[in-house]
């Protein structure tokens, strides 16, 4: 039946191609395709007005009150007064920072972009499921970077209260000065919301209905366990989140008291609420850089991937875990103590299929006919920046370590090895490695090795230096830290810190050029530049509308690599036959 649907719908895809106008075919598209390409732009976009806030932020910290911006003059009086930031700026920037790179870039880039674009060429399907609630999904996107950005000219200017946005203070328009900024903080949270509950609704309905011929669910990619694993995950998170911002809005708007105690509310409930959503949305973030990279590492090492099977079960145990730790975020909250054991021991429990995939990384490379190409050196760099990144939020698992360390520098050194040296390097990977298919050119290999190095030694320049700084003492979200006798003597810290910042950020800027010029300066590049075995490869570059003529059929699984039938190549496409093998094909 499923065959029958996709084959009618292919049918469909291909004669409605020759009737589309340019806005029906780029603009307002309903091919998962074009459709990944708008959150592709869109969260570059976000990535970079995110860095920007960093930048800003890391000039605070490092110079405060020693010296004038040197934009200065850019910023209206209400953010930079004299050249000098604002403290209620600051708030700002930490509180945006936060809140556009995970919800406005790395969650759409993550999710919106590769479920778009892989899901439906990895099964060997036409489309997803719901092509135009796929189009509605990034449309309902668009709003909240809207209101994301425009919130910062408002009167009281955008929300300032943290990106986890901790009633009563969020729910006290008195308290915090900036209501209308967090109005419309928490609106664009709700069209995230909506956002990623439409797309999760498409990707689960087309992984069950919408897969090949013979594309069991033990032969579909790691990439595709992952985003579908990811999208169950959302669909159950996003609405407690959704929810949450609603009630908060009314606490500000309408006088309700849903987090506000003098009218018989709780604010410990937001941070339940919130934290209930925020733990899977760490798995959100990092489960889909995890398929990636299994995917790029066995195409990188010409091997299968090491231990398939307990590949998926990590993936499924990382999802089911991921819903019962949210407390471990709230040891300071006053928890009774045998409740704040359990959170621990929940946490520690989570750390066990994560180090199954991380060995299992490791197997797959052992011994494998390594090919260091961008893609590759990402991919190893995830790996290597998860693990310490992994290992030092064994330390927060801990309830008299957590009382310690709490709200210091050493979580923020945490979430960016996870966020940025985890997710960020995956994406990185992900780019370069699926641009060829994307695009039908390869990315500069020359360009691209100099960004990782820059990368991957400037975060930790960045972020290793932090771990330090939190252990003395110095706080997260602090706006002037000269003030304080035992911070004194990080002043340099500080500044190698965002010396080094300067530079993360200015790699950026040297991808941004290689992708952008590869697009019409790259070498071309061959249906399989790669020689990987998955179907996507399988199709031409980039694929043409309705991605195939004929379902494909699949025949084994997605990593045959150094196939034992196979004599003339190192692999063997998921769709051929090992007995009726074509010759290699050129690859570019």
């Amino acid at each position: 039946m499923a065959t029958i649907i996709a084959e009618a719908t292919g049918q469909a895809i291909l004669h409605e191609e020759h009737e589309q106008s340019f806005l029906r075919k780029y603009i307002f598209s309903t091919d998962h395709k074009v459709i990944a390409l708008q959150f592709l732009f869109y969260t570059l976009f976000f990535l970079m007005i995110g860095g920007l806030l960093a930048m800003l932020m890391r000039y605070q910290i490092a110079w405060p009150a020693r010296g004038q911006l040197p934009l200065g003059g850019i910023f209206p009086e209400s953010m930079v007064a004299s050249g000098y930031i604002l403290p209620e700026f600051y708030n700002s920037l930490v509180t945006m920072h936060g809140s556009v790179m995970v919800f406005l870039a790395i969650m759409p880039m993550l999710v919106g972009v590769w479920a778009n674009y892989l899901i439906p060429l990895q099964l060997g399907t036409h489309d997803m499921a719901f092509p135009r609630l796929n189009m509605l999904s990034f449309w309902a996107m668009v709003p909240a970077g809207i209101l994301t950005l425009c919130s910062f000219f408002v009167v009281g200017g955008a929300a300032g209260a943290g990106w986890t946005l901790y009633a009563p203070l969020s729910a006290r328009p008195d308290l915090s000065g900036v209501a209308l900024g967090q109005i419309m903080w928490l609106a664009a949270l709700v069209f995230v919301g909506l956002s990623s509950i439409l797309g999760s609704v498409n990707y689960i309905t087309t992984v069950i209905n919408l897969r090949a011929p013979g594309m069991t669910w033990m032969r579909m990619p790691l990439t595709i366990w992952s985003l579908f694993i990811t999208a169950i995950l959302a669909l159950l998170a996003m609405p407690v989140l959704s929810a949450a911002g609603i009630m908060l809005i009314f606490d500000q708007t309408i006088g309700t008291s849903f987090f506000l105690p003098e009218g018989g509310g709780q604010p410990l409930l937001w941070q339940h609420l919130f934290w209930f959503f925020g733990h899977p949305e760490v798995y959100i973030l990092i489960l889909p850089a995890m398929g990636f990279t299994s995917e790029i590492l066995s195409v990188g090492s010409r091997k299968p991937v090491f231990g398939y099977k307990a590949m998926v079960l990590a993936l499924v145990s990382i999802a089911f875990l991921g819903f019962i730790v949210w407390g471990h975020h709230m040891f300071q909250s006053g928890m009774n103590p045998m409740l704040g054991l359990t959170f621990t021991v929940s946490t520690l429990f989570i750390a066990v299929p994560s180090a199954i995939k991380t060995f299992n990384w490791m197997g797959t490379m052992w011994r494998g006919n390594l090919q260091l190409h961008s893609a590759m050196l990402f991919a190893i760099g995830f790996v290597a920046m998860f693990a310490i990144g992994g290992l030092s939020g064994v330390f927060m698992a801990s309830t008299p370590v957590d009382i310690y360390i709490h709200d210091t520098y050493f979580i923020v050194a945490h979430i960016h090895y996870v966020l940025f040296g985890g997710s960020l390097f995956a994406l990185f990977g992900a780019i370069y490695f699926w641009y060829p298919k994307m695009f039908g050119r390869v990315m500069n290999e020359t360009l691209g090795k100099i960004h990782f190095w820059l990368t991957f030694v400037f975060f930790n320049l960045v972020f290793f230096p932090m771990h330090g700084v939190g252990m003395v003492g110095m706080m997260r979200r602090i706006y002037d830290s000269t003030g304080y006798a035992h911070l004194q003597g990080i002043e340099d810290t500080n500044a190698l810190i965002t010396w080094s910042a300067f530079v993360l950020f200015a790699s950026g800027f040297l991808f941004a050029f290689n992708f952008f010029w590869s697009l019409k300066k790259g070498k071309k590049a061959g249906a399989n530049p790669w020689n990987a075995t998955t179907l996507e490869w399988q199709t031409p570059s980039p694929p043409k509308h309705g991605n195939w003529e004929e379902i494909p059929v699949v025949y084994h699984g997605p990593h045959e690599y150094s196939h034992p039938d196979v004599e003339d190549k190192d692999w063997l496409a998921q769709n051929e036959r090992p007995d009726v093998v074509s010759p290699a094909p050129d690859s570019h």
